[in-house]
């Protein structure tokens, strides 16, 4: 394999850089700090009280000590539902974590946010933990304390086929699948939400704190006029003496979670799907060189190449079709030991062998042909496919239209759609139209995707769209007889601008669930070893059976 050559000169642009991409990362920090408290300070000291550990306090007991928890949708609703106080995470905690030696799904409601009342984002990220646990047959923990439906929201959860019943839907067909599905009662479990740990396969509750009903002793009371509290409706001696709805009864958090514990530590071992992993190696070149790459100014080109370098094993990559198709890098390369395909956009201005420039971050219709054919080649040897996406989409004008670029375009399209080995995907800078979709984005099922803090997700780059935009609201006011001076155009453009510029926010992003998080590049490498080991779960992906890509 060839050590990729470093040609880092740390003048003043990489100084500039490196500053903006700190800067950027620490006010993310700072965002992902705040979201962590939940419902605030306040919020987590009345929960104390009532003898409760929080959703992260519990999780961060539940899992192997000196493990690391990949947190799945830190920044989900972030900026929504501001009308009603906001909901950090969603009001649930999601994400892979080590129990007792294996990797598991753990969701856990978080109750200082609205006695954990599910919102309708709450209901897709709790969706997307499942599917994470569908796809590589992991075990998944629910930690259950929550209010149930926010009813404010109710008519955006409950009915549809992606809202609050597919949930349950979802636990019925994990267990025909054979995935462990663990439940714990830690606070109120209402309504709808309560045949979700019983429709697990092993469900506990602790005592005084948990419980579980249909209907609360107010709703008791106003349905059919019994008077009862909610402990003697639905406690855990209720429950696990007289009606034998749950499993385990639990003197506190504490307790429970050592019960999981026992329970995940005891599982059986299936067989595993064997990805190729030698000795692992660290980069030859710094990682946090990244920051001093990536440019402040994204419309500036720069070289993927040294981006790769810092993030390879050993510096080290087997490239395909070197010399063709250079808008895009791949090739056969290793990360924490694992063997991946590298499918990576090339941001650096590029010359053919025809002599030809190449704008970096567009897709040619020879590249998009490379790209087929390498996808096609990691879906035959079983080699997981990492995609580093930095594409404004595929190259337009009659020049390429005549060069069939629909064609080829479709073709890596299917590619990428069909195939069977892993995926992870991680949105290093733009992600404009159908380059999204070409480089893996979110509707071609990554098992992860994340971005970093230079990614920006939408249907074309901010400029064009502004422009774009505000031709058609001209054109309409002018339509309608309102003249627009060049000054008004310019108030307008500014607007739409800055309007479409949030929207272009990697947090604006995340807080749909589009990725599953923003990251530091550093955490690139971590990130790509866990997914693949935790893909390694399942032996039954069909990457192991017979078939032919179709392009």
């Amino acid at each position: 394999m060839s050590v990729i050559g470093s040609e880092i000169k740390h003048a003043d642009a990489f100084k500039l850089n490196d500053e903006s991409s700190r800067a950027i990362l620490r006010l993310f920090g700072e965002k992902a700090t705040q979201v962590k408290l939940g419902g605030g300070t306040d919020a987590i000291s009345k929960h104390h009280k009532r003898n409760k550990l929080t959703a992260r306090e519990r999780i961060e007991k539940l899992i192997d000590a000196k493990s690391k928890f990949l947190e799945i949708g830190i920044f989900t609703a972030y900026g929504m539902y501001e009308e009603y106080g906001g909901a950090p995470s969603a009001g649930v905690v999601c994400g892979i974590g080590t129990v007792s030696g294996r990797d598991v799904v753990i969701v856990a409601n978080d109750a200082t946010v609205k006695a954990g009342a599910w919102f309708p984002i709450s209901c897709k990220k709790n969706l997307r933990a499942q599917e994470i646990s569908i796809e590589n047959r992991l075990p998944i923990i629910y930690l259950v304390d929550s209010a149930g439906v926010f009813l404010p929201l109710q008519s955006e959860i409950f009915p549809d086929k992606e809202h609050f019943g597919r949930i349950f839907r979802n636990n019925a067909v994990m267990s025909a699948m054979g995935i462990t599905q663990i439940a714990a009662i830690m606070g109120p479990c209402v309504a709808g939400g309560a045949y979700l740990p019983i429709m697990s396969d092993e469900a506990m509750i602790v005592d005084k704190t948990g419980s579980v009903f249909l209907a609360g002793s107010h709703l008791v009371k106003a349905a059919i006029g019994e008077e009862i509290d909610n402990e003697s409706l639905g406690g855990a001696t209720v429950h696990c003496e007289i009606s034998g709805v749950t499993d385990h009864k639990m003197k506190n958090d504490d307790e429970c979670l050592m019960k999981i514990r026992s329970i995940i530590g005891k599982l059986g071992h299936a067989p595993q799907a064997i990805f190729d992993r030698a000795k692992p190696s660290a980069p030859k070149f710094e990682p946090k060189e990244i920051y001093g790459i990536l440019p402040a100014e994204r419309t500036k080109p720069y070289d993927t190449y040294q981006v790769l370098a810092r993030i390879l094993d050993s510096s080290e990559l087997d490239e395909y079709k070197a010399g063709y198709g250079k808008s895009i890098i791949t090739g056969y390369a290793r990360v924490d030991g694992w063997a991946i395909g590298v499918v990576a956009n090339q941001r650096a201005i590029v010359k053919t062998a025809k002599g030809e420039m190449q704008v970096g971050g567009v897709i040619y219709s020879d590249s998009a042909d490379k790209a087929t054919r390498f996808i096609m080649n990691c879906n035959q040897k079983k080699i997981p496919l990492v995609f580093f996406q930095d594409v404004t989409g595929f190259m337009v004008g009659s020049r390429a239209e005549q060069g069939g670029i629909i064609k080829d375009g479709a073709k890596m399209v299917n590619a990428v759609a069909n195939s069977i080995v892993p995926k992870f995907t991680f949105i290093v800078g733009n992600s404009y139209g159908a380059g999204n979709y070409a480089m893996c984005g979110k509707a071609y099922d990554p098992r992860l995707i994340f971005a970093w803090h230079t990614a920006q997700i939408a249907v074309m780059g901010g400029k064009q769209a502004s422009e774009t935009l505000l031709a058609i609201k001209v054109q309409a006011m002018e339509k309608g007889g309102t003249h627009i001076s060049a000054e008004q155009q310019q108030s307008l453009l500014n607007e739409v601008q800055a309007r479409y510029e949030q929207e272009l926010d990697p947090v604006y992003a995340a807080s749909r669930l589009w990725v599953d998080d923003v990251i530091d590049p550093l955490d690139t490498r971590r990130i790509i070893s866990r997914g693949i080991a935790m893909a390694a779960n399942n032996p039954h992906t069909p990457q192991f059976n017979p078939g032919v890509i179709q392009v």
